[in-house]
């Protein structure tokens, strides 16, 4: 038990060092090409909606297969190809082509990766945060070497350190152990209830509402810092600021969501990101910028484990890989579109000040939706 732990764990490490690569530094490496900013937001935002197809079906056929571990290692292969690809290349039309295959089988990685974390956990009695830490860690300090590695370098070291640390998560995807599958059949009158529950319904409207201004930071904080005078060993450490302070709260997570409920910490999560983007927008310099980042863990990691509980406590146990990739979806797909297209030409016509101003505005409102929400499950819980 103990090495399949250590092995998931490793995984997890080299995963999201590999994820780190495409998520931080291909809008700078874009730029580096010549891309646009609005050029890059289209770029992202066609890439979201492939990953509003891929991540479903990935999700479906793990479920029909009732295997985690034979799709993570399919998606996974292939991304190691597509992306040595990609950052070997300075065409505009194969960037385009090539970004949106990232997004076909790299991304629908992450929601498997997070079933596979949380299943495992279930079976064993630990903490999901436990598992989930170590990725973090792997993007903490991925992002700090590979943007102290170009600057030094140059950017065309990136595809070798994809390269890299894609071979390192595929041989620990080898050895990991499989999640425990449920032995009751698919249900599809099941999940189409569950899709219509009114409560259901508010859940993923209050996640997308969220989750569009974090997956905007993700397309242009890098873009942003440098706008702002900064390196790309500063877009670097911005997003070691960031992931280190998820390792801190992912190890945090298991006792913070005993004591609260969920609705309740993202309410909570979702004021800090208001607070967060607006101090942003009216950062005077690149390094207050990276520095902000260090609330990252507050915010995302709050929101994001507590939105993983509600759903694991709403959803038919046959159906959890699926409803991950659902949520996958509004977190990294439909988000991603809105983010990244209205992003990146907010950007180009008012600059990145403006943007960030407008992200803490969307947080905002979905600090209030989230509010009310709460109120409504108090009340619910008060008349029963």
């Amino acid at each position: 038990m103990k090495l399949g732990i250590q092995s998931l764990r490793a995984y997890n490490f080299f995963y999201f060092s590999l994820l780190s690569i495409f998520i931080s530094f291909v809008p700078v490496y874009l730029t580096f090409r010549g891309v646009t900013p609005g050029e890059i937001g289209m770029m992202v935002g066609f890439g979201s909606f492939i990953g509003i197809l891929s991540q479903p079906f990935w999700g479906m056929v793990s479920d029909k297969y009732k295997t985690i571990k034979r799709i993570i290692l399919l998606t996974l292969g292939a991304s190691i190809l597509v992306g040595m690809t990609l950052f070997t290349t300075n065409h505009v039309s194969l960037l385009f082509l090539l970004v949106g295959a990232m997004y076909f089988f790299l991304l629908p990685t992450d929601p498997l990766t997070e079933s596979l974390n949380y299943r495992v956990a279930q079976q064993h009695q630990i903490s999901f945060g436990s598992i989930r830490t170590f990725g973090a860690i792997g993007y903490a300090t991925a992002s700090l070497i590979i943007g102290w590695t170009v600057d030094q370098l140059g950017m065309d070291r990136l595809s070798w350190l994809f390269l890299g640390y894609g071979l390192l998560a595929f041989v620990f995807a080898l050895v990991v152990s499989d999640a425990p599958s449920s032995s009751k059949k698919l249900s599809r009158q099941e999940l189409k209830q569950f899709f219509f529950y009114p409560k259901t319904l508010q859940f993923f409207l209050l996640v997308l509402i969220a989750a569009t201004p974090h997956r905007t930071n993700d397309s242009f904080l890098g873009v942003f810092v440098q706008s702002l005078g900064g390196s790309t060993g500063d877009v670097g450490q911005a997003w070691f600021f960031a992931a280190i302070s998820e390792v801190l709260f992912f190890a945090l997570s298991a006792r913070i969501l005993q004591k609260w409920s969920e609705i309740k910490l993202i309410t909570w999560a979702t004021a800090l990101y208001t607070i967060r983007y607006a101090l942003c927008a009216m950062a005077p310099s690149a390094e207050w910028v990276v520095y902000l980042q260090l609330s990252q863990g507050v915010t995302f990691v709050i929101f994001y484990t507590a939105t993983i509980q509600y759903l694991y406590r709403i959803i038919p146990e046959e159906w959890k890989a699926t409803g991950q990739t659902i949520l996958a979806v509004l977190f990294f797909g439909f988000s991603g579109i809105i983010g990244s297209i209205a992003g990146g030409w907010v950007f180009q016509q008012w600059g990145g000040a403006a943007l960030y101003m407008v992200m803490g505005i969307l947080s905002l409102v979905a600090c209030g939706y989230s509010l009310t929400l709460w109120r409504s499950q108090r009340t619910e819980e008060i008349q029963s």
